[in-house]
């Protein structure tokens, strides 16, 4: 885990969308679905599929905060005990959401666990699905299920929004083929693994041992040895790009980003919660590769998408 957490205040301030207590929940939802997302770019989904029939709250959503070391709060606990339906992402990421979820047991609340969505194993060393290009479409699916089994009368209404934004991701997945089309097997060096599944989905290659990114990405200091490899993949310009979180900056981040730029190696900038204002998933999702592109043929940095 890594050393910064949320205080009490700010997690409080974690309940964007909606309600930000139990009661509260249930006046705010005013006949809706209330449900919760772990992280916002899920919510984001789940509004987008639940529209005007569901009520939404994120639990994680500053674009300045480790999400590795969220706290949550009393008031937390109490929405997500009012909820009908919870998102969240598994793999050990939000471990939190299992924590409040068993002291407020309910035979009605639905979880979607997008691990076992996936059909992933405990053994997933990346837990970043939200980078995976079929995680939303496939979340998008069970979405309008479930929400058809908590509001049958819905069901019409819920699978229409789900068709939409698949066709909504499109120009999404043709970003991600036409990068690998105009610049295969591009090599790129990253911090940690946030974007390793998107990535490779653009044909690129990741010249950072896995090793390393784990170490970062745990907090664990890395192999001297592998330190010295991705300093020498920068300062030799080895690799077209460096992709790395811009949440969760360290001093041995820092200085991967000052050899970078040393070593005139464009830096993009990649997040683990959905930036906001101004992006739904599908948008942030194009802003991303569009940075990317922008990095390997203009080289031009990105460090915060605007």
């Amino acid at each position: 885990m890594k050393s910064v957490s949320l205080s009490f205040a700010a997690a409080v301030t974690a309940l964007v969308l909606t309600a930000c207590g139990g009661a509260a929940a249930s006046r705010v939802g005013g006949g809706r679905i209330v449900a919760v997302g772990a992280e916002n770019q899920y919510a984001n989904v789940i509004s987008q599929i639940g529209g005007r029939y569901v009520a939404v709250t994120a639990i994680e959503h500053s674009p300045n905060a480790d999400p590795h070391s969220f706290e949550a709060s009393p008031s937390i606990a109490q929405t997500v005990a009012a909820a009908r339906l919870i998102v969240q992402n598994g793999l050990g990421y939000d471990t939190f959401m299992d924590r409040i979820e068993s002291g407020s047991a309910s035979r009605s609340r639905r979880v979607i666990v997008v691990q076992h969505l996936l059909g992933l194993p405990d053994s997933t060393a990346n837990p970043h699905l939200w980078y995976m290009p079929r995680t939303m479409p496939a979340l998008a699916r069970e979405l309008a299920a479930e929400l058809s089994a908590i509001a049958p009368a819905h069901r019409a209404y819920f699978a229409a929004n789900a068709r939409r934004f698949e066709s909504s991701l499109e120009p999404f997945q043709r970003a991600l083929v036409r990068f690998a089309r105009r610049y295969p097997h591009t090599q790129v060096a990253v911090t940690e693994p946030l974007a390793d599944y998107l990535l490779r989905a653009a044909g690129a290659v990741l010249a950072t041992p896995f090793a390393l990114q784990a170490d970062v990405m745990n907090g664990v200091d890395p192999a001297p040895q592998a330190i010295a490899y991705q300093n020498e993949l920068l300062a030799r310009h080895r690799v077209a790009v460096l992709v790395y979180n811009q949440q969760v900056t360290d001093t041995l981040t820092a200085s991967f980003l000052a050899q970078a730029r040393s070593g005139h190696v464009p830096v993009v900038g990649f997040y683990e919660t959905m930036p906001e204002p101004g992006y739904d998933y599908q948008s942030w999702m194009l802003a991303e590769v569009n940075a990317l592109e922008r990095a390997v043929a203009d080289h031009v940095s990105t460090e915060r998408l605007r």
